[in-house]
């Protein structure tokens, strides 16, 4: 199966859908039907049923399908911190100044 990183350069559906796969193949690996894992999510299986066919989901329901396939941690990485590898990366990240957009006229 596909990674993260290799939708990365798509549009946002692409990622939607790859998550999609992502989140049935759990569902398949814990022997759950989409109607067991509505159940313990507390979603209604028309909400999941598109989930997994075209990937749109509220991020609430998705997070309620995390907590159901015990993969709530997953998120955990979303929007971390930079991890720096030298003292020089640090140093050239602090000499780059903001860019500002011009005003509109």
């Amino acid at each position: 199966m596909d990674n993260i990183l290799s939708v990365i350069n798509r549009a946002p559906q692409d990622v939607a859908m790859h998550i999609a796969r992502q989140v049935k193949a759990r569902r398949l690996e814990m022997n759950l039907t989409q109607e067991g894992l509505c159940v313990r999510a507390g979603i209604k299986l028309p909400t999941y049923r598109r989930f997994e066919r075209i990937g749109e989901i509220s991020l609430k329901g998705l997070l309620q399908i995390a907590f159901a396939l015990n993969a709530l941690n997953d998120f955990e990485a979303l929007f971390t911190q930079k991890q720096y590898q030298s003292l020089d990366e640090v140093l050239a990240e602090t000499e780059v100044k903001r860019k500002r957009g011009k005003k509109n006229e």
